[in-house]
């Protein structure tokens, strides 16, 4: 990716954000706080439209690759913004999602190897996207998080095992970069909302499924470590209270860091980029099933403990 390529896509990334806070402001696309919120402040939803976008540059100036990915993100963002604007009923949103993923795997290459990989391919990918929604909920996390996982999957793809045009992911970065301008803050311009937490998790699930298949090392899940720990841990806990799992709720450690512990969201998200940074390279030099293994131990006993003993108050 040349300068001249770099600032175009900077430069219109920008100006769709701008565009799209006016079409917000003038149709009411917002984010109103309530009991479950970590925000206090009525804010723009929907600004991770611009990881949508950023994936279309990427489409029309570096050879329209990846058509069946760039397909099945189409639908996911697409309905998702849908469900920002007016919520939709969850069947729907299931059927897209699951006839977005069909046709996203077989850009990563699913469907030359045996068929209940597919199926465990299904489950997984399902998972992170919620997860990713889920874990979507101060400022900051979202496109902080990612661009660590950018970065990890740059350094694999340039020093370890190539997958991926590099085009890809340096669009995907600068989308990220942009809606942090607007969203890592203390006082966050937008929030992403479900067309940007569900949309940059469809990209991530494809960039994990090309890394799994061209390495053939399923472990590099590990590259999710802090989001996987987090959310299912969360689900246990809430399991064990009783609590419908299905429904919103303030029990990830990170809204127990910025909502109970008052750490500056911004703050959290720093904490939460740091500890999969460094999972990242520690995997990256060893990946192995022993060291996954190890990792999450370990990234589960340091939840549990921030948790139960509240070292952080």
């Amino acid at each position: 990716m040349n300068v001249l390529e770099y600032l175009l896509t900077t430069t219109t990334l920008l100006t769709c954000a701008h565009l799209y806070f006016r079409v917000a402001d003038r149709f009411n696309i917002i984010d109103k706080p309530n009991e479950r919120s970590s925000h206090t402040r009525v804010t723009i939803r929907g600004g991770g439209v611009l990881f949508y976008i950023g994936v279309i540059l990427f489409y029309l100036l570096f050879g329209f690759n990846y058509s069946l990915f760039f397909a099945g993100l189409s639908l996911i963002a697409v309905i998702s913004f849908i469900d920002d604007i007016s919520a939709l009923s969850s069947k729907y949103r299931i059927v897209v999602h699951f006839a977005a993923m069909l046709l996203m795997f077989a850009d990563c290459g699913f469907y030359s190897i045996s068929w209940y990989y597919t199926v465990v391919a299904l489950i997984i990918a399902t998972g992170i996207i919620n997860a990713y929604n889920f874990m979507d909920g101060i400022n900051g996390i979202t496109g902080g998080y990612s661009l660590v996982v950018m970065g990890s999957f740059w350094y694999i793809n340039n020093y370890v095992e190539p997958f991926i045009h590099n085009q890809l992911l340096y669009v995907v970065a600068i989308s990220l970069m942009v809606f942090n301008l607007f969203n890592f803050r203390v006082k966050a311009r937008c929030f992403a909302g479900d067309v940007g937490s569900v949309s940059i998790a469809f990209i991530v699930v494809f960039l994990l499924g090309k890394l799994i298949v061209a390495s053939g090392n399923f472990f590099y899940l590990a590259l999710l470590m802090v989001y996987g720990v987090d959310s299912v841990l969360t689900i246990v806990y809430r399991l064990y209270l009783k609590e419908n799992i299905f429904l919103a709720h303030r029990k990830h450690l990170y809204q127990l860091m910025a909502n109970e512990y008052k750490i500056a969201h911004p703050v959290v998200s720093l904490l939460y980029m740091a500890a999969q940074s460094v999972i990242s390279i520690i995997f990256i030099s060893a990946p192995t099933p022993s060291a996954f293994l190890i990792i999450a131990l370990t990234t589960g006993s340091v939840w549990v403990i921030l948790r139960n003993l509240k070292i952080l108050a």
